[in-house]
């Protein structure tokens, strides 16, 4: 049986448009058993009722409640009541549907070398603003960005892909982390399987995401430095000048949309200055444009 584990941090405006995906055709004979996949959402320090959306969904869905706001601690608790194998871990945020979940699954079941997949991206940007959009026109072609599995809020791994994620410590940047721990042979993203990931519509909120992201990569470099000498590098997916100026080359159009990307790079760099320096890896800055109806 497959396992589900999606931690949730005051998420009750969007987790039951999640859960309502996941379990649209669960019960379906296409379906991966006949009682769909084992659901647990891990409520982590919740204040609103992201519980009480979540166990409106009735008993396919078992709900965890913890006192303390981590997302790691979440995953934690959320693997000890999880069952089965493969596992995905899921942002409540995010949206994938239960025909995702199985395509994710069978990639991994089918190919035992494979340890992690994740879906393609759908980005939608209808109501952002013009230069929320910029930014995206480049992220999304960025070739760290198209081939990693961070950054989709899904990823699907085997037992043995697992036991190499537990094994990470807990970083902000979970999801870049859980990425490069694969390497290009083990990982997959499955483009036949799709996620929506909902963006942040303002400029601010957009500056408020990067920050953290620059945080988490400053988190997960010092992760790296401290690690034994004689251990195996892992690969970054920091976007370097290189990679932009190859996009111009190709796309000479997307110009205006590369100034809008390192604006938006030199605000977050900036803004990340005083939580690296101070070694606040913990506040989670999130949008709150994105979770909007």
């Amino acid at each position: 049986m497959t396992s589900i584990v999606i931690p949730a941090h005051n998420e009750g405006r969007v987790i039951g448009r999640l859960l309502d995906a996941l379990l649209a055709d669960a019960s379906t004979p296409t379906a991966s058993s006949a009682s769909g996949p084992d659901v647990v959402v891990v409520c982590n320090g919740c204040t609103d009722d992201t519980a009480e959306v979540a166990a409106a969904r009735g008993p396919r869905v078992r709900v965890v409640e913890i006192p303390t706001p981590s997302k790691h601690t979440a995953l934690r608790v959320g693997d000890e009541h999880a069952h089965g194998f493969p596992r995905l871990y899921v942002d409540a945020d995010v949206v994938v549907g239960a025909a995702d979940v199985r395509a994710l699954a069978g990639a991994l079941t089918r190919n035992p070398n494979l340890l992690a997949t994740a879906p393609g991206r759908d980005v939608p940007l209808t109501g952002c603003a013009w230069p929320v959009r910029a930014y995206y026109q480049v992220w999304q072609r960025l070739p760290a960005v198209r081939e990693g599995l961070f950054g989709r809020g899904v990823i699907a791994v085997s037992e043995t892909g697992h036991a190499r994620i537990t094994a990470l410590p807990p970083l902000m940047a979970d999801d870049l982390a859980a990425s490069l721990a694969f390497g290009p042979g083990e990982r997959r993203v499955v483009e036949a399987a799709r996620v929506v990931v909902h963006p942040p519509r303002t400029w601010s909120d957009l500056v408020r995401r990067r920050i953290r992201a620059a945080t988490s990569s400053a988190e997960y470099e010092r992760f790296q430095a401290s690690r034994r000498a004689d251990a195996p590098a892992m690969p970054s997916a920091r976007t370097g000048t290189a990679d932009l100026r190859a996009l111009l080359r190709t796309q000479p159009r997307l110009l205006p949309a590369v100034v809008v990307f390192v604006v938006a790079a030199l605000a977050a760099r900036r803004g990340a200055r005083k939580a690296i320096r101070g070694g606040d890896f913990s506040t989670w800055l999130r949008d709150e444009s994105s979770r909007g109806n």
